[in-house]
């Protein structure tokens, strides 16, 4: 057998698998596309980051933790640096039959969720069966998880290794702001504007304006958690020239105005 210290990170964490594992740091582990045999719980301290599995891009705001079912591929991209990464990892045979486990999904994390995940600070890698009161702890929180979070973050963008496509993606993401027109950007890269529009049909299921509504509403997320910029500011920055445009798209999408979800974020995170 390997010894536990030359392990990595991946093989640690599916060493044992009736184990809890917990996994807190500042510094970030750099992995790619990966899966392992637990539910992983994240809470991302002090800063932005994404989601990405293979469909699609998720934005992890503040206050916020994701639920990664096991087996799911995935990987999270830090956007800014941040204070701490919070990761639980929780045996599935430890845990009711319910739907919630089975469904990758970004909740806000209420304050009970938040004080039961900081009161694990403490604790490092495997915690085996024997130890039942830190044991029962974690299985506590994730019967805990399942029963309160009812609502997650709505805005998801789908993703692609389609060749054609992904250079239009990175396209709108460098020139969100500015004016993004179907038939421009086709003309650009060379398709006619019925062409692109189905090919966004067809391999993101969504149409380009949805596409570029999504990109600029989770870009004036950042914005709204991470820097000083009034709405106004942040509404012209991600490619709106009407505010009301811009907080009535936010509200559709994210059901909460952007003046509203800065100061709840803001707030619960001090």
């Amino acid at each position: 057998m390997i010894p536990t210290k030359e392990l990595g990170f991946l093989q640690k964490v599916n060493q044992y698998p009736k184990t809890t594992y917990i996994y807190h740091t500042k510094i970030e582990e750099r992995l790619d596309m990966h899966s392992h045999n637990k539910h992983q719980l994240t809470y991302v301290e002090g800063g932005a980051a994404f989601l990405k599995t293979n469909d699609n891009s998720y934005f992890l705001p503040a206050r916020h933790y994701v639920w990664i079912p096991a087996e799911m591929e995935h990987f999270i991209e830090l956007k800014t640096s941040v204070s701490m990464i919070r990761n639980i990892y929780i045996p599935t045979h430890i845990l009711p039959n319910n739907e919630f486990y089975s469904k990758m999904g970004i909740y806000p994390a209420s304050n009970l969720i938040l004080e039961m995940i900081l009161y694990t600070e403490n604790w490092s890698e495997n915690i085996f069966e024997k130890e039942k009161s830190k044991y029962q702890y974690i299985k506590t929180l994730g019967t805990i998880i399942a029963e309160i979070s009812k609502n997650p973050l709505p805005v998801v963008i789908p993703t692609t290794t389609n060749v054609r496509l992904s250079p239009i993606l990175k396209h709108i993401h460098f020139h969100v702001d500015q004016p993004l027109l179907l038939k421009d950007v086709a003309k650009l890269f060379g398709f006619s504007s019925r062409s692109l529009s189905r090919l966004f049909r067809d391999t993101l299921d969504i149409s380009f304006l949805q596409y570029v509504k999504l990109t600029r509403i989770i870009l004036s997320m950042e914005k709204l958690l991470q820097t000083e910029l009034s709405i106004s500011e942040i509404a012209y920055a991600s490619g709106y020239n009407s505010l009301a445009t811009f907080s009535n798209t936010f509200y559709n999408l994210a059901k909460i105005r952007p003046v509203d979800f800065r100061k709840t974020n803001r707030e619960i995170s001090k």
